[in-house]
């Protein structure tokens, strides 16, 4: 018992002499010392420029103000970090196995600059600066470097900086951070919150092998990010210079938002574009920010892909991607902006009660991005213009994106050329298109709301114009263009009723054949050469329809080829007025002038011959060969004023 009892005072007596010598080292001391050792074990300058005090409980400790550690000799600005205030704990215990073991760090309102290159080097990779890294007394002998371990780090409010070599600068402010590392062989828990543009971002993470991480290894890792507008997660592989790989998921309510608190503010996508979006993709970061997708599916908020994508994320986003649609809907590209100019109900602001929009067009969305993406689609609704199967490729390059149609199903037939949207100063659209065995009547009532027409047929046509809404293009629409109609139909009038009664009143024309060329100029169509083959006649067209003001005047002129002794009947109509509800009348003067006038001149002659037969008789006429009536009436007049002249002198 006696031995039990002087070995607990031999190490109670240690106990005290530990402490007390602790005790005894004034915390000016204390702090040379750590910042001392932590300079050999970094291999850079660290410094204490505040007061210091000591901590006992609950870790025993050091605090100081004005802590400061250098940074690596080839980086370009300031210290790698500076705290206001900054405390460090560590583990006496192992302190007395020679080990450093630091159970916590705490910094506030630091300032963290971090640099990489791309040769590798980065500033959070240390050098044993003495080759002794251990801490030493004045009595100190040399000893073997010792471990050191940090259990666990928290930073509040810190200022964090990194400039990796190729890439844009990131800096953010009012960043908080904890991290865990219990196992100094093992796993990293990280939790952070950053505001890179003023909302609040929070991320999850877990790091394997995290001391591996930190030399430059990829290492893997799992984590969740979520911030205002969405959420993010990650499973793959990261290294410190800002290179992943693995599998990713992202959610967004609102995208726009999303990538503005992730600093990355500016983008402003369409419904159905990407406004809303959930995407899952293997994907490959690079540490100057270009990102591979691959076997990737998106929902944009109403349109489904799959395919894959390359992406440049500095600046605007550059984009090249190979992707498959169902059902695409486009319309949002043309339709007018939320709050727009026009009135509901007015003529003066919606272009009367049949006219076109005049809401504003918002186009800002072909700011969002540039590059090329091929598309396949089932089909593709483009708001004027309906497609079925498609395979196109989209270009955008600042603000002018035109659809390339490479192979088009639409309106029973097919379609190539391309259409082309372009906002860099104020809205035009354009395009040149072809068009094979496309049923007219749907397509001429998208494009233009003429229902009327019927047919299966060929067109062309190459157009322009300019305007922020629907209205204004149409009214300025310049171009040109060609259409080659099989059988079809033209409701609203019956040219082989109005051959034989004049009655245009309704009915259906039924022809064999057409063609015409057009032009166009500030929304007005103008045609002269229309030709159209009939069973028992044909016909010619002119005049011109109003495109922007939703009106026409043309004039139609079926001929009869086998009435009137052959020579045929002609009947000119004129259809013209609004073209939802136009006027159609035959031109009765016309059909005297083009179909009568044999018989009028025969007439004339007949009336002609009486009257001369009446004067002959009456006054006793008589004409030379090759005379007038009116030559023969003079003569007479002059013979009869001689006669009465010559009486004065007999």
């Amino acid at each position: 018992m006696k031995w039990i009892m002087r070995i607990i005072g031999i190490l109670v007596l240690i106990a005290v002499l530990f402490v007390g010598s602790i005790l005894l080292l004034p915390a000016d001391r204390i702090a040379k010392i750590a910042t001392d050792q932590l300079g050999r074990i970094t291999g850079r300058t660290v410094s204490v420029s505040g007061d210091v005090s000591m901590t006992f409980w609950p870790v025993l400790g050091v605090r100081a103000s004005g802590l400061e550690v250098g940074n690596a000799s080839w980086a370009k600005d300031g210290a790698m970090l500076s705290a206001a205030q900054a405390a460090i704990g560590v583990d006496a215990t192992a302190l007395l196995r020679g080990q450093i073991k630091i159970t916590n760090i705490e910094a506030t309102s630091p300032t963290i600059r971090l640099e990489s290159r791309k040769d590798g080097r980065a500033s959070w990779q240390f050098t044993d600066g003495g080759g002794n890294a251990q801490i030493e007394t004045e009595s100190a002998a040399a000893k073997t470097p010792l471990a050191i371990t940090i259990e666990r780090l928290v930073i509040t409010d810190a200022t964090l900086i990194y400039d990796a070599e190729g890439a844009d600068l990131l800096s953010y402010d009012g960043v908080d951070l904890s991290l865990d590392w219990p196992d100094p062989q093992g796993a990293v828990g990280i939790t952070a919150a950053m505001r890179p543009a003023g909302e609040r971002v929070n991320l999850d993470a877990t790091i394997e092998r995290f001391a591996s991480f930190l030399d430059g290894e990829v290492q893997p890792v799992d984590l969740d990010l979520s911030t205002t507008g969405g959420t993010a997660q990650l499973v793959g592989r990261a290294s410190l210079q800002g290179a992943v790989a693995g599998k990713v998921a992202l959610s967004a309510t609102d995208t726009g938002g999303f990538l503005a608190a992730l600093g990355l503010g500016g983008v402003d996508l369409p419904q159905g574009l990407g406004r809303q979006l959930g995407l899952r993709a293997n994907l490959t970061l690079t540490p100057d920010r270009r990102l591979a997708l691959r076997d990737m599916t998106a929902d944009l908020g109403g349109n489904n892909l799959a395919g894959a994508a390359d992406l440049v994320l500095n600046g605007t986003p550059q984009i090249n991607a190979q992707l498959n649609a169902g059902a695409l809907d486009l319309r949002i590209l043309t339709a007018p902006a939320q709050g727009g100019a026009s009135t509901a109900g007015g003529a003066a602001q919606s272009g009367g009660p049949a006219g076109w929009p005049r809401d504003t067009i918002d186009a800002s969305g072909l700011a969002a991005f540039n590059g090329a993406i091929a598309l396949r689609a089932d089909s593709v609704d483009l708001g004027a213009l309906k497609l079925g199967a498609t395979r196109t490729l989209l270009s955008n390059d600042r603000s002018r994106m035109v659809f390339e149609l490479r192979e088009v199903a639409a309106y029973g037939g097919q379609f190539a050329g391309e259409f082309v949207m372009n906002n860099r100063n104020g809205l035009s659209v354009g395009g040149k298109l072809n068009a094979k065995a496309v049923q007219m009547q749907p397509l001429l009532s998208d494009l233009a709301d003429l229902t009327r027409f019927k047919g299966q047929g060929d067109a062309e046509v190459s157009f322009l114009g300019v305007g922020q809404s629907v209205d204004a293009i149409m009214r300025s629409l310049s171009g040109q263009g060609a259409i080659n109609v099989g059988r079809g139909s033209i409701d609203g009038i019956d040219l082989d009723n109005l051959l034989g009664s004049f009655d245009v009143a309704g009915g259906t024309t039924v022809f064999d054949a057409l063609r015409a060329t057009f032009t166009m100029q500030n929304g007005v169509l103008l045609n002269d050469d229309l030709t159209m083959v009939l069973p028992n006649f044909d016909a010619t067209g002119a005049g011109q329809i109003n495109l922007g003001a939703q009106t026409l005047d043309y004039t139609v002129t079926p001929k009869a080829l086998r009435v009137n002794n052959d020579r045929g009947l002609a009947v000119p109509v004129r259809i013209y007025g609004p073209w939802a509800d136009p006027k159609i009348k035959p031109d009765l003067q016309a059909v005297i002038d083009l179909n009568f006038n044999e018989e009028k001149d025969r007439a004339e002659e007949r009336v002609k011959q009486k009257v001369e037969q009446k004067l002959q008789e009456e006054l006793g006429l008589t004409r030379q060969e090759g005379q007038s009536v009116e030559d023969a009436v003079k003569d007479r007049v002059e013979q009869q004023l001689k006669k009465e002249l010559f009486k004065i002198f007999d």
